[in-house]
């Protein structure tokens, strides 16, 4: 456990951030700064494989990992645009 805390941006709260980014680059580092251990567990050990699995996504193509960075962009409310609306329905699939 961390002993950094970080205003984060999910949860809208001071609370314990991660020890390390959780991967390389800018996109990690802004996940470092801005999002708790609680709000990354959320999103790492549940709704990634619920965003997966809804849109069928195959992270060998660009353009579905695209599509699972902006999902988890929203539910750990880092798009300043958007609503932090997680969209779990996919349209295309059907019911």
């Amino acid at each position: 456990m961390s002993d950094r805390t970080v205003n984060c941006k999910k949860l809208g709260k001071e609370l314990p951030g991660l020890a390390e980014a959780p991967f390389e680059g800018e996109l990690g580092q802004e996940i470092l700064d801005n999002v708790s251990l609680e709000a990354w567990t959320l999103w790492n050990d549940d709704m990634m494989i619920k965003v997966i699995n809804e849109y069928r996504l195959n992270l060998a193509d660009q353009e579905h990992h695209d599509v699972l960075i902006k999902q988890m962009r929203a539910f750990l409310g880092l798009d300043e645009a958007g609503d932090g609306v997680l969209e779990v329905e996919n349209p295309e699939r059907g019911q």
